[in-house]
Protein backbone atom coordinates (compact mmCIF):
# COMPACT_ATOMS: atom_id res chain seq x y z
CA UNK A 1 0.00 0.00 0.00
CA UNK A 2 1.55 3.32 -0.91
CA UNK A 3 2.38 5.20 2.58
CA UNK A 4 0.64 8.33 2.79
CA UNK A 5 2.34 11.82 1.91
CA UNK A 6 2.09 15.39 2.95
CA UNK A 7 0.78 18.16 0.91
CA UNK A 8 3.11 21.11 0.01
CA UNK A 9 0.23 22.98 -0.11
CA UNK A 10 -3.91 21.89 0.10
CA UNK A 11 -4.63 25.11 -1.20
CA UNK A 12 -3.04 25.17 -4.50
CA UNK A 13 -3.86 21.25 -4.90
CA UNK A 14 -7.64 22.27 -4.64
CA UNK A 15 -7.51 24.82 -6.52
CA UNK A 16 -9.63 27.12 -5.16
CA UNK A 17 -12.16 24.91 -3.46
CA UNK A 18 -14.13 27.28 -0.35
CA UNK A 19 -14.47 23.93 1.55
CA UNK A 20 -10.89 22.50 1.21
CA UNK A 21 -9.71 25.77 1.83
CA UNK A 22 -11.61 27.16 4.88
CA UNK A 23 -10.84 23.47 6.42
CA UNK A 24 -7.04 24.59 5.92
CA UNK A 25 -7.35 27.64 7.26
CA UNK A 26 -9.18 25.98 10.43
CA UNK A 27 -6.40 23.20 10.81
CA UNK A 28 -3.95 26.12 11.25
CA UNK A 29 -6.46 27.79 14.41
CA UNK A 30 -5.52 23.48 15.74
CA UNK A 31 -8.94 22.26 14.35
CA UNK A 32 -10.17 21.53 10.70
CA UNK A 33 -13.34 21.13 8.92
CA UNK A 34 -13.52 17.33 7.78
CA UNK A 35 -16.11 16.68 4.48
CA UNK A 36 -16.80 12.95 3.71
CA UNK A 37 -18.83 12.24 0.57
CA UNK A 38 -21.23 8.42 1.03
CA UNK A 39 -23.49 7.30 -0.98
CA UNK A 40 -26.42 7.11 0.97
CA UNK A 41 -27.79 9.76 3.28
CA UNK A 42 -28.97 8.78 7.02
CA UNK A 43 -31.66 7.15 7.32
CA UNK A 44 -32.58 8.55 11.39
CA UNK A 45 -30.42 10.10 14.09
CA UNK A 46 -32.44 8.16 17.09
CA UNK A 47 -30.18 5.72 18.24
CA UNK A 48 -32.68 3.61 19.00
CA UNK A 49 -34.78 3.41 15.23
CA UNK A 50 -33.35 1.61 12.21
CA UNK A 51 -30.40 -0.24 11.56
CA UNK A 52 -28.12 1.01 8.99
CA UNK A 53 -24.57 1.92 8.36
CA UNK A 54 -24.92 5.64 6.80
CA UNK A 55 -26.75 6.25 10.11
CA UNK A 56 -24.84 4.37 12.43
CA UNK A 57 -21.54 6.22 10.71
CA UNK A 58 -23.05 9.83 11.77
CA UNK A 59 -24.67 8.77 15.47
CA UNK A 60 -21.43 7.03 16.14
CA UNK A 61 -20.07 10.19 16.74
CA UNK A 62 -23.04 11.93 18.41
CA UNK A 63 -23.92 9.16 21.22
CA UNK A 64 -21.89 7.22 23.80
CA UNK A 65 -22.37 3.32 24.70
CA UNK A 66 -21.93 1.76 28.51
CA UNK A 67 -18.87 -0.11 26.90
CA UNK A 68 -17.01 -0.32 23.25
CA UNK A 69 -15.06 -2.77 21.23
CA UNK A 70 -11.52 -2.20 20.56
CA UNK A 71 -9.60 -2.98 17.52
CA UNK A 72 -9.38 -6.91 18.58
CA UNK A 73 -13.58 -6.70 19.17
CA UNK A 74 -12.66 -6.84 22.90
CA UNK A 75 -15.37 -5.08 25.38
CA UNK A 76 -13.65 -1.71 27.13
CA UNK A 77 -15.10 0.42 29.32
CA UNK A 78 -17.00 3.76 28.24
CA UNK A 79 -19.77 5.24 29.86
CA UNK A 80 -19.65 2.24 32.14
CA UNK A 81 -16.13 2.74 33.92
CA UNK A 82 -15.99 -1.34 36.04
CA UNK A 83 -18.93 -3.94 35.70
CA UNK A 84 -19.39 -7.11 38.25
CA UNK A 85 -21.42 -10.08 37.14
CA UNK A 86 -23.28 -10.47 40.75
CA UNK A 87 -24.48 -13.82 39.24
CA UNK A 88 -24.94 -15.42 36.01
CA UNK A 89 -28.33 -13.18 34.84
CA UNK A 90 -27.06 -9.69 36.90
CA UNK A 91 -24.29 -7.16 35.55
CA UNK A 92 -23.86 -4.21 38.10
CA UNK A 93 -22.23 -1.17 36.24
CA UNK A 94 -20.79 1.85 37.62
CA UNK A 95 -20.70 4.57 35.49
CA UNK A 96 -18.80 7.55 35.03
CA UNK A 97 -19.84 10.90 37.01
CA UNK A 98 -18.45 13.74 35.08
CA UNK A 99 -20.87 13.37 31.75
CA UNK A 100 -23.16 15.91 30.31
CA UNK A 101 -25.32 15.71 27.77
CA UNK A 102 -24.85 18.27 25.00
CA UNK A 103 -27.98 19.77 26.29
CA UNK A 104 -26.08 20.59 29.45
CA UNK A 105 -27.96 17.40 31.42
CA UNK A 106 -26.23 14.64 33.60
CA UNK A 107 -25.47 11.19 32.32
CA UNK A 108 -26.70 8.94 35.51
CA UNK A 109 -27.97 5.78 36.40
CA UNK A 110 -31.80 6.84 35.40
CA UNK A 111 -31.00 7.77 32.01
CA UNK A 112 -29.51 4.44 31.49
CA UNK A 113 -32.67 2.76 32.67
CA UNK A 114 -34.53 5.44 30.48
CA UNK A 115 -32.97 4.45 27.48
CA UNK A 116 -32.47 0.71 28.05
CA UNK A 117 -36.66 0.65 28.88
CA UNK A 118 -37.20 3.02 25.47
CA UNK A 119 -35.18 0.66 23.04
CA UNK A 120 -36.92 -2.28 24.75
CA UNK A 121 -40.61 -0.86 24.82
CA UNK A 122 -42.64 -3.16 22.54
CA UNK A 123 -44.85 -0.29 21.45
CA UNK A 124 -41.98 1.34 19.72
CA UNK A 125 -40.80 -1.83 18.11
CA UNK A 126 -37.82 -0.80 17.49
CA UNK A 127 -35.73 -2.47 15.02
CA UNK A 128 -33.05 -3.05 17.19
CA UNK A 129 -34.73 -4.33 20.09
CA UNK A 130 -33.56 -7.68 19.47
CA UNK A 131 -30.12 -6.40 20.94
CA UNK A 132 -31.69 -6.68 24.31
CA UNK A 133 -34.84 -7.77 24.43
CA UNK A 134 -33.34 -10.39 27.17
CA UNK A 135 -33.46 -7.58 29.83
CA UNK A 136 -36.25 -8.17 32.28
CA UNK A 137 -35.09 -5.29 34.60
CA UNK A 138 -32.77 -2.26 35.12
CA UNK A 139 -32.50 -0.91 38.77
CA UNK A 140 -31.05 2.42 39.21
CA UNK A 141 -29.15 1.51 42.65
CA UNK A 142 -27.91 4.90 43.30
CA UNK A 143 -27.04 7.81 41.18
CA UNK A 144 -24.00 6.16 39.15
CA UNK A 145 -24.56 2.70 39.42
CA UNK A 146 -26.88 0.47 37.37
CA UNK A 147 -28.11 -3.49 37.83
CA UNK A 148 -29.13 -5.03 34.41
CA UNK A 149 -31.05 -8.27 34.79
CA UNK A 150 -31.54 -10.75 32.26
CA UNK A 151 -34.41 -13.21 31.81
CA UNK A 152 -31.17 -16.08 31.38
CA UNK A 153 -27.40 -15.80 31.21
CA UNK A 154 -26.70 -14.32 27.80
CA UNK A 155 -23.23 -14.18 27.25
CA UNK A 156 -22.95 -11.49 24.26
CA UNK A 157 -24.59 -8.36 26.80
CA UNK A 158 -21.60 -6.59 26.96
CA UNK A 159 -20.72 -6.42 22.80
CA UNK A 160 -24.30 -5.79 22.76
CA UNK A 161 -24.02 -2.15 24.98
CA UNK A 162 -21.39 -1.33 22.60
CA UNK A 163 -23.85 -1.36 19.67
CA UNK A 164 -25.05 1.67 18.49
CA UNK A 165 -27.97 0.87 19.63
CA UNK A 166 -27.45 1.40 23.16
CA UNK A 167 -26.50 4.90 22.13
CA UNK A 168 -27.42 6.78 25.48
CA UNK A 169 -30.10 9.63 24.31
CA UNK A 170 -30.92 12.76 26.40
CA UNK A 171 -33.34 11.82 29.21
CA UNK A 172 -35.10 15.18 28.61
CA UNK A 173 -35.24 14.53 24.85
CA UNK A 174 -36.89 10.82 25.49
CA UNK A 175 -39.34 12.36 27.96
CA UNK A 176 -40.24 15.14 24.87
CA UNK A 177 -40.37 12.42 22.64
CA UNK A 178 -42.84 10.06 24.40
CA UNK A 179 -45.16 13.06 25.93
CA UNK A 180 -45.31 14.52 21.99
CA UNK A 181 -46.55 10.87 20.85
CA UNK A 182 -48.68 10.25 23.70
CA UNK A 183 -50.22 13.28 23.52
CA UNK A 184 -54.10 13.02 23.60
CA UNK A 185 -54.10 10.13 25.41
CA UNK A 186 -54.42 9.74 29.37
CA UNK A 187 -50.73 9.10 29.97
CA UNK A 188 -47.89 11.40 30.17
CA UNK A 189 -44.14 10.26 29.76
CA UNK A 190 -44.36 9.11 33.55
CA UNK A 191 -47.38 7.41 33.69
CA UNK A 192 -46.62 5.53 30.32
CA UNK A 193 -42.72 4.13 32.08
CA UNK A 194 -44.89 2.77 35.20
CA UNK A 195 -47.51 1.37 33.57
CA UNK A 196 -44.57 -0.29 31.31
CA UNK A 197 -42.59 -1.70 33.90
CA UNK A 198 -46.10 -2.63 35.78
CA UNK A 199 -46.81 -4.88 32.92
CA UNK A 200 -49.98 -3.01 32.23
CA UNK A 201 -51.78 -4.08 28.85
CA UNK A 202 -52.18 -0.24 26.98
CA UNK A 203 -55.70 0.52 24.56
CA UNK A 204 -54.97 0.41 21.15
CA UNK A 205 -54.98 4.29 21.15
CA UNK A 206 -52.05 4.30 23.40
CA UNK A 207 -50.17 1.38 21.25
CA UNK A 208 -51.21 3.06 18.13
CA UNK A 209 -50.22 6.33 19.42
CA UNK A 210 -46.74 5.10 20.48
CA UNK A 211 -46.18 3.20 17.16
CA UNK A 212 -47.18 5.96 14.68
CA UNK A 213 -45.18 8.53 16.41
CA UNK A 214 -42.20 7.69 18.63
CA UNK A 215 -38.87 8.59 17.55
CA UNK A 216 -39.71 11.86 15.44
CA UNK A 217 -38.68 14.15 18.10
CA UNK A 218 -35.60 12.64 19.03
CA UNK A 219 -34.51 12.16 15.21
CA UNK A 220 -34.73 15.96 15.10
CA UNK A 221 -33.42 16.58 18.65
CA UNK A 222 -30.57 14.00 18.37
CA UNK A 223 -28.48 15.10 22.34
CA UNK A 224 -26.08 12.73 22.71
CA UNK A 225 -22.94 13.17 24.84
CA UNK A 226 -20.63 12.28 22.29
CA UNK A 227 -17.42 14.26 20.72
CA UNK A 228 -19.48 15.82 17.90
CA UNK A 229 -22.77 17.76 18.42
CA UNK A 230 -25.19 18.04 15.62
CA UNK A 231 -25.09 21.48 13.72
CA UNK A 232 -27.71 21.49 10.73
CA UNK A 233 -29.07 18.30 8.58
CA UNK A 234 -30.46 18.98 4.93
CA UNK A 235 -31.99 15.67 4.24
CA UNK A 236 -30.58 14.12 0.72
CA UNK A 237 -27.80 16.80 1.11
CA UNK A 238 -25.55 16.80 3.92
CA UNK A 239 -25.32 16.64 7.69
CA UNK A 240 -22.90 19.10 9.79
CA UNK A 241 -21.16 18.18 13.45
CA UNK A 242 -19.52 20.60 15.33
CA UNK A 243 -16.95 19.40 18.19
CA UNK A 244 -18.01 19.18 21.30
CA UNK A 245 -15.47 21.34 23.65
CA UNK A 246 -17.06 19.72 27.07
CA UNK A 247 -16.47 16.15 25.80
CA UNK A 248 -15.49 14.07 29.08
CA UNK A 249 -12.76 12.49 27.60
CA UNK A 250 -10.40 14.52 25.22
CA UNK A 251 -12.21 16.50 22.98
CA UNK A 252 -12.12 15.69 19.34
CA UNK A 253 -9.23 17.93 17.37
CA UNK A 254 -11.67 18.47 14.45
CA UNK A 255 -14.02 21.06 14.62
CA UNK A 256 -16.72 19.47 12.26
CA UNK A 257 -17.27 17.12 10.28
CA UNK A 258 -19.82 17.35 7.31
CA UNK A 259 -21.33 13.44 6.16
CA UNK A 260 -22.02 14.58 1.96
CA UNK A 261 -24.29 12.81 0.31
CA UNK A 262 -22.91 11.73 -2.82
CA UNK A 263 -24.31 8.95 -4.67
CA UNK A 264 -22.13 8.21 -7.96
CA UNK A 265 -18.94 6.83 -7.49
CA UNK A 266 -17.48 8.75 -9.81
CA UNK A 267 -18.24 11.52 -8.43
CA UNK A 268 -17.34 10.59 -5.44
CA UNK A 269 -13.53 10.10 -6.64
CA UNK A 270 -13.65 13.42 -8.03
CA UNK A 271 -14.25 15.03 -4.85
CA UNK A 272 -11.58 12.98 -3.63
CA UNK A 273 -9.17 14.10 -5.87
CA UNK A 274 -10.25 17.60 -5.92
CA UNK A 275 -10.18 17.97 -2.20
CA UNK A 276 -13.73 18.92 -2.59
CA UNK A 277 -13.97 15.76 0.09
CA UNK A 278 -11.56 14.66 2.41
CA UNK A 279 -13.02 10.98 2.43
CA UNK A 280 -15.06 9.57 0.70
CA UNK A 281 -17.07 5.98 1.20
CA UNK A 282 -17.71 2.53 -1.04
CA UNK A 283 -14.91 2.97 -3.35
CA UNK A 284 -15.85 0.59 -6.16
CA UNK A 285 -13.06 -2.26 -6.47
CA UNK A 286 -12.34 -1.22 -10.22
CA UNK A 287 -11.24 2.27 -9.01
CA UNK A 288 -9.05 1.02 -6.01
CA UNK A 289 -6.24 1.80 -7.99
CA UNK A 290 -7.07 5.26 -9.20
CA UNK A 291 -7.31 6.30 -5.74
CA UNK A 292 -4.36 4.04 -4.28
CA UNK A 293 -1.83 5.53 -7.59
CA UNK A 294 -3.68 9.25 -7.31
CA UNK A 295 -0.37 12.41 -6.38
CA UNK A 296 -3.14 13.15 -3.33
CA UNK A 297 -4.83 10.33 -2.23
CA UNK A 298 -4.38 6.89 -1.12
CA UNK A 299 -7.01 3.71 -0.36
CA UNK A 300 -7.88 2.43 3.41
CA UNK A 301 -8.59 -1.07 2.86
CA UNK A 302 -10.03 -2.94 6.21
CA UNK A 303 -11.27 -6.08 6.68
CA UNK A 304 -14.92 -6.63 7.60
CA UNK A 305 -16.95 -8.78 9.32
CA UNK A 306 -20.06 -8.16 6.72
CA UNK A 307 -21.60 -10.50 4.36
CA UNK A 308 -23.32 -9.68 0.99
CA UNK A 309 -26.10 -11.65 -0.15
CA UNK A 310 -29.35 -11.96 -2.55
CA UNK A 311 -32.09 -12.59 -0.07
CA UNK A 312 -34.97 -14.63 -0.92
CA UNK A 313 -38.67 -13.74 0.31
CA UNK A 314 -39.82 -17.51 1.02
CA UNK A 315 -43.07 -16.24 1.40
CA UNK A 316 -43.43 -15.36 -2.54
CA UNK A 317 -44.17 -17.25 -5.40
CA UNK A 318 -41.90 -20.10 -6.09
CA UNK A 319 -39.80 -19.09 -3.29
CA UNK A 320 -41.45 -20.56 -0.78
CA UNK A 321 -40.37 -23.98 -2.34
CA UNK A 322 -36.51 -25.07 -0.77
CA UNK A 323 -35.63 -26.68 -3.88
CA UNK A 324 -36.15 -23.80 -5.87
CA UNK A 325 -34.20 -21.42 -3.34
CA UNK A 326 -31.25 -24.32 -3.48
CA UNK A 327 -31.36 -24.17 -7.26
CA UNK A 328 -30.62 -20.63 -7.34
CA UNK A 329 -28.27 -20.79 -4.92
CA UNK A 330 -26.05 -23.31 -6.97
CA UNK A 331 -26.56 -21.97 -9.82
CA UNK A 332 -24.40 -18.78 -8.97
CA UNK A 333 -20.54 -18.45 -9.46
CA UNK A 334 -19.75 -16.12 -6.47
CA UNK A 335 -15.88 -16.46 -7.28
CA UNK A 336 -16.97 -14.70 -10.63
CA UNK A 337 -18.78 -12.32 -8.92
CA UNK A 338 -15.62 -11.72 -6.52
CA UNK A 339 -13.31 -11.54 -9.51
CA UNK A 340 -15.46 -10.02 -12.39
CA UNK A 341 -17.59 -7.45 -9.57
CA UNK A 342 -15.25 -6.67 -6.98
CA UNK A 343 -11.94 -6.83 -8.30
CA UNK A 344 -10.78 -10.00 -5.99
CA UNK A 345 -11.96 -7.98 -2.84
CA UNK A 346 -13.24 -10.50 -0.34
CA UNK A 347 -13.71 -13.92 -0.37
CA UNK A 348 -16.21 -16.42 -0.95
CA UNK A 349 -18.81 -16.92 1.68
CA UNK A 350 -20.01 -20.71 2.59
CA UNK A 351 -22.48 -19.04 5.44
CA UNK A 352 -23.75 -16.00 7.38
CA UNK A 353 -20.45 -15.72 9.18
CA UNK A 354 -17.10 -14.53 8.26
CA UNK A 355 -14.06 -16.45 9.45
CA UNK A 356 -13.28 -13.92 12.34
CA UNK A 357 -16.90 -13.90 13.83
CA UNK A 358 -17.54 -16.07 16.73
CA UNK A 359 -19.35 -19.12 15.59
CA UNK A 360 -18.39 -19.84 12.80
CA UNK A 361 -17.66 -23.11 11.67
CA UNK A 362 -15.50 -23.71 8.90
CA UNK A 363 -16.22 -26.94 8.34
CA UNK A 364 -19.99 -26.73 7.15
CA UNK A 365 -20.19 -27.46 3.91
CA UNK A 366 -22.68 -24.66 2.07
CA UNK A 367 -23.98 -24.40 -1.17
CA UNK A 368 -20.92 -23.68 -4.11
CA UNK A 369 -21.97 -22.94 -7.79
CA UNK A 370 -22.31 -26.39 -9.79
CA UNK A 371 -25.06 -25.63 -12.20
CA UNK A 372 -25.70 -29.38 -13.40
CA UNK A 373 -26.72 -29.71 -9.59
CA UNK A 374 -29.34 -26.61 -9.97
CA UNK A 375 -31.15 -27.90 -13.15
CA UNK A 376 -31.43 -31.21 -11.16
CA UNK A 377 -33.26 -28.71 -8.50
CA UNK A 378 -35.37 -27.21 -10.84
CA UNK A 379 -36.82 -30.06 -12.40
CA UNK A 380 -37.13 -32.25 -9.06
CA UNK A 381 -39.15 -28.67 -8.01
CA UNK A 382 -41.31 -29.01 -11.18
CA UNK A 383 -39.87 -25.71 -12.40
CA UNK A 384 -37.90 -27.36 -15.80
CA UNK A 385 -39.82 -24.46 -17.69
CA UNK A 386 -38.79 -21.88 -15.29
CA UNK A 387 -40.62 -18.84 -14.11
CA UNK A 388 -40.65 -15.23 -13.68
CA UNK A 389 -39.29 -13.28 -11.02
CA UNK A 390 -38.03 -9.58 -9.70
CA UNK A 391 -34.52 -8.86 -7.79
CA UNK A 392 -34.60 -5.85 -6.14
CA UNK A 393 -31.11 -3.48 -5.83
CA UNK A 394 -30.12 -0.12 -4.74
CA UNK A 395 -28.02 2.14 -6.19
CA UNK A 396 -24.59 0.53 -5.25
CA UNK A 397 -22.79 -0.36 -8.34
CA UNK A 398 -21.71 -3.36 -7.24
CA UNK A 399 -24.86 -4.74 -6.45
CA UNK A 400 -26.63 -3.23 -9.57
CA UNK A 401 -23.36 -5.89 -11.85
CA UNK A 402 -24.47 -8.27 -9.40
CA UNK A 403 -28.59 -8.30 -10.22
CA UNK A 404 -27.19 -8.34 -13.89
CA UNK A 405 -24.92 -11.16 -13.39
CA UNK A 406 -27.84 -12.86 -11.64
CA UNK A 407 -30.32 -12.13 -14.44
CA UNK A 408 -27.83 -14.10 -16.91
CA UNK A 409 -27.25 -16.94 -14.96
CA UNK A 410 -30.63 -17.64 -14.19
CA UNK A 411 -31.59 -17.45 -17.49
CA UNK A 412 -30.01 -20.80 -17.81
CA UNK A 413 -32.47 -22.31 -15.25
CA UNK A 414 -34.98 -20.40 -17.73
CA UNK A 415 -35.82 -18.03 -14.86
CA UNK A 416 -36.95 -14.55 -16.53
CA UNK A 417 -35.60 -12.31 -13.75
CA UNK A 418 -36.52 -8.41 -13.65
CA UNK A 419 -34.62 -5.72 -11.97
CA UNK A 420 -36.04 -2.91 -9.97
CA UNK A 421 -33.84 -0.49 -8.79
CA UNK A 422 -34.91 0.81 -5.61
CA UNK A 423 -34.15 4.53 -4.05
CA UNK A 424 -32.21 2.88 -0.54
CA UNK A 425 -35.31 4.29 2.17
CA UNK A 426 -37.75 2.91 0.04
CA UNK A 427 -35.58 0.07 -0.02
CA UNK A 428 -35.53 -0.63 3.37
CA UNK A 429 -39.25 0.00 4.00
CA UNK A 430 -40.54 -2.33 1.47
CA UNK A 431 -38.27 -5.19 1.68
CA UNK A 432 -38.99 -4.76 5.26
CA UNK A 433 -43.03 -5.35 4.38
CA UNK A 434 -42.41 -8.44 2.45
CA UNK A 435 -43.16 -6.76 -1.44
CA UNK A 436 -40.58 -8.14 -2.65
CA UNK A 437 -39.45 -11.39 -4.49
CA UNK A 438 -35.38 -11.68 -4.09
CA UNK A 439 -33.45 -8.44 -2.70
CA UNK A 440 -29.46 -7.78 -2.76
CA UNK A 441 -28.36 -6.43 0.52
CA UNK A 442 -25.11 -6.64 2.97
CA UNK A 443 -25.07 -7.04 6.97
CA UNK A 444 -21.87 -6.40 9.49
CA UNK A 445 -21.72 -8.08 12.46
CA UNK A 446 -21.13 -5.50 14.51
CA UNK A 447 -20.59 -7.34 17.58
CA UNK A 448 -17.98 -10.01 16.15
CA UNK A 449 -20.80 -12.60 17.89
CA UNK A 450 -22.76 -15.50 15.90
CA UNK A 451 -25.81 -14.31 18.07
CA UNK A 452 -25.78 -10.87 15.82
CA UNK A 453 -24.66 -12.40 12.87
CA UNK A 454 -27.79 -15.05 12.30
CA UNK A 455 -30.51 -14.20 15.24
CA UNK A 456 -31.20 -11.08 13.36
CA UNK A 457 -31.60 -12.10 9.97
CA UNK A 458 -33.26 -16.07 10.80
CA UNK A 459 -35.09 -15.98 13.75
CA UNK A 460 -39.10 -15.68 13.19
CA UNK A 461 -39.29 -12.93 15.55
CA UNK A 462 -36.83 -10.89 13.72
CA UNK A 463 -39.19 -11.05 10.61
CA UNK A 464 -39.33 -7.51 8.68
CA UNK A 465 -37.07 -4.84 9.41
CA UNK A 466 -35.04 -5.79 12.72
CA UNK A 467 -33.06 -8.16 9.81
CA UNK A 468 -35.04 -11.09 8.56
CA UNK A 469 -36.00 -9.80 5.19
CA UNK A 470 -36.70 -13.36 3.69
CA UNK A 471 -39.20 -14.02 5.90
CA UNK A 472 -37.98 -17.67 6.93
CA UNK A 473 -39.54 -19.07 9.82
CA UNK A 474 -38.48 -22.15 11.13
CA UNK A 475 -39.30 -23.89 14.92
CA UNK A 476 -36.04 -25.93 14.44
CA UNK A 477 -33.76 -22.53 13.23
CA UNK A 478 -35.59 -20.77 16.41
CA UNK A 479 -34.15 -23.26 18.96
CA UNK A 480 -31.03 -23.46 17.53
CA UNK A 481 -30.36 -19.87 17.79
CA UNK A 482 -31.99 -19.11 21.32
CA UNK A 483 -30.08 -21.79 22.58
CA UNK A 484 -27.24 -20.44 21.38
CA UNK A 485 -27.76 -16.94 23.02
CA UNK A 486 -28.56 -18.47 26.28
CA UNK A 487 -25.79 -20.79 26.56
CA UNK A 488 -23.13 -19.67 28.69
CA UNK A 489 -20.16 -22.16 28.17
CA UNK A 490 -18.81 -21.17 24.56
CA UNK A 491 -18.09 -24.53 23.62
CA UNK A 492 -21.94 -25.14 23.84
CA UNK A 493 -22.40 -22.39 22.02
CA UNK A 494 -20.50 -23.12 18.84
CA UNK A 495 -22.27 -26.72 19.05
CA UNK A 496 -25.66 -24.39 18.48
CA UNK A 497 -24.40 -22.38 15.81
CA UNK A 498 -22.61 -24.87 13.49
CA UNK A 499 -25.89 -27.05 13.63
CA UNK A 500 -27.72 -23.74 12.57
CA UNK A 501 -25.52 -23.26 10.03
CA UNK A 502 -26.07 -27.07 8.62
CA UNK A 503 -29.57 -26.41 9.01
CA UNK A 504 -29.94 -23.04 6.90
CA UNK A 505 -28.12 -25.15 3.65
CA UNK A 506 -31.00 -27.08 3.26
CA UNK A 507 -33.44 -23.98 4.16
CA UNK A 508 -31.29 -21.81 1.79
CA UNK A 509 -33.04 -18.54 2.74
CA UNK A 510 -30.73 -16.26 0.86
CA UNK A 511 -27.64 -16.63 -1.35
CA UNK A 512 -24.51 -15.94 0.44
CA UNK A 513 -22.07 -14.06 -2.09
CA UNK A 514 -19.14 -12.98 0.20
CA UNK A 515 -17.32 -11.79 3.00
CA UNK A 516 -15.80 -8.19 1.56
CA UNK A 517 -13.05 -5.30 2.36
CA UNK A 518 -14.30 -1.50 3.35
CA UNK A 519 -12.84 0.36 0.54
CA UNK A 520 -12.09 3.72 1.69
CA UNK A 521 -10.65 6.58 0.00
CA UNK A 522 -8.37 9.43 2.02
CA UNK A 523 -6.93 12.58 1.27
CA UNK A 524 -2.83 12.58 1.87
CA UNK A 525 -4.04 15.31 4.50
CA UNK A 526 -5.94 13.72 6.75
CA UNK A 527 -4.55 12.19 9.95
CA UNK A 528 -5.15 9.28 12.24
CA UNK A 529 -8.04 8.32 10.08
CA UNK A 530 -9.62 4.75 10.72
CA UNK A 531 -12.29 2.89 9.98
CA UNK A 532 -13.16 -0.48 12.21
CA UNK A 533 -14.27 -4.01 11.21
CA UNK A 534 -17.64 -2.92 12.29
CA UNK A 535 -17.80 -0.34 9.03
CA UNK A 536 -17.96 2.79 11.11
CA UNK A 537 -15.00 5.68 11.07
CA UNK A 538 -13.57 6.62 13.75
CA UNK A 539 -13.10 10.39 13.60
CA UNK A 540 -12.35 11.59 17.33
CA UNK A 541 -8.68 11.96 16.83
CA UNK A 542 -8.53 12.78 13.16
CA UNK A 543 -6.96 15.94 12.20
CA UNK A 544 -6.12 17.57 9.05
CA UNK A 545 -2.42 18.74 8.21
CA UNK A 546 -1.90 22.27 6.38
CA UNK A 547 1.35 21.98 5.52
Amino acid sequence: MKKRSILTSLLAVTLGSVLVANAADAQEEGGGDLIIADMSDLVSLDPHGNNDVPSSNVRANIYDTLTILDENMEVQPHLAVEWEETDENTYSFTLRDDVVFHDGTEFNAEVVRANLLRVTDENFASQRAFLYEMITDIEVVDDYTVEITTEYPFAPLLSHLAHDAGGMLSLDVITEDYNQALEGTDYDYESYVEALVAGEEFDEDVVAAIGENIGEYAAQNPIGTGPFVLESRSPGDNTVLVRNDDYFDEPALLDSVTFKVVSETASRIAELEGGYSHVIGAVDPISRDRVENHDETYLDETESMSLSYVGFNVEAEYLDDPLVRQAISYAIDREAIIAGIYDGVGIEAIGPLAPAVFGYDENVEGITYDMDRAKELMAEAGYEDGFEISLWTNDNPQRVDTAVFMQESLAELNIDVSIEQVEWGAYLERTADGEHDMFILGWSVVTGDADYGMYPLFHSEQVGAPGNRSFIQNDELDELLEAGRQAIDPDERLEHYSAAQDLLVDLAPMVYIHHSNYLTGVRDEVQGFEINALGIYQLKDVSISAE
